[in-house]
């Protein structure tokens, strides 16, 4: 497009030449980077209703860490809706990001069509992480090897100790963690603390000293680009979320392949296939990942 400026001389008042503009840079990329089957929403909830673990008696345990406000209950909830066709509140979840909503660490079961049967997975969510009143990073490394029981409330002071009753002192493979799921708000992801950091690095290397997997999760993608704001089909065609995701990629080492971009229900009342299509995305992936890891352990 061209536009052309009139300059007035003092003298003539004759024009200049047009002076050409150009448009601004698309904050959008041709073509996806990563490919999402967005019209094949059953498939990927059939694909998680056949789920099994090859050992029978195995439940994959994936534990949710992340910086305070990130949305890990919501996570939960999100997944729970998927699969079961409604809205879902099972975790208690907050709409802001100070201090964390979670207080203790809570294991939650995702229920299937009757209420006496359940999935061969469990989500454990645990307080947030934070440079001030967040959960201890020590904690967190027991809650890997299932030291730390069910409603156990997080001191932000002092760690769990052997001794304490809500030490688990002879966890089972059902109370260890198969897959760390870390979670990152995408839209404050440029002002995350050097504190918030340095935890995910610290638990990482527990996680990588066990041989536990890492995936990670960046919510909350609609606040961080206005294009996919509009449209979610948008979310692996966005410039911004992709310096998001390489950025984070390098701080945290957690290969790129190992991150997903998702957004959880927050506002809505009703179901969005969009929405679903991303949450199975990395829900997939998630089991993949743990049965992985179950099976290099028979």
């Amino acid at each position: 497009m061209w536009n052309t400026i009139l300059y007035l001389t003092a003298m003539g008042g004759q024009s200049s030449q047009p002076i050409p503009t150009c448009p601004p840079p698309s904050p959008l990329l041709d073509e996806p980077w990563r490919q999402i089957d967005w019209g094949k929403k059953q498939e990927s909830v059939q694909y998680v209703n056949d789920y099994k673990p090859f050992d029978e008696d195995q439940q994959l345990r994936i534990l949710l860490c992340g910086q305070c406000g990130a949305e890990k209950s919501s996570f939960i909830n999100s997944v729970q809706s998927v699969l079961r066709g409604r809205m879902c509140r099972q975790a208690l979840a907050d709409n802001t990001s100070g201090d964390s909503f979670t207080k203790k660490n809570t294991t939650y079961k995702i229920q299937r069509e009757r209420p006496d049967t359940f999935y061969p997975f469990v989500f454990n969510d645990i307080m947030g992480l934070s440079g001030i009143k967040g959960v201890l990073v020590d904690d967190i490394k027991q809650s890997l090897q299932g030291h730390v029981k069910d409603n156990y409330k997080f001191n932000t002071e002092s760690k769990l100790e052997e001794g304490d009753e809500h030490f688990n002192k002879a966890p089972t493979n059902n109370d260890g963690v198969q897959v760390l799921v870390c979670v990152a708000a995408a839209d404050t992801l440029s002002v995350m603390s050097d504190d918030v950091l340095r935890n995910f690095m610290e638990i990482r290397d527990e996680a990588s000293q066990l041989d536990i997997p890492q995936i990670a999760i960046l919510t909350k993608v609609d606040a961080a680009c206005p294009e996919v704001k509009k449209d979610l089909k948008n979310v692996y065609r966005s410039k911004r979320l992709k310096r998001l995701v390489e950025t984070f990629s390098a701080n945290t080492e957690i290969p790129m392949n190992s991150i997903f971009l998702i957004k959880n229900y927050h506002e809505e009342i009703n179901l969005n296939d969009d929405i679903d299509s991303l949450i199975l995305n990395v829900l997939t992936h998630i089991l993949n990942t743990g049965e992985d890891f179950v099976n290099r352990k028979l």
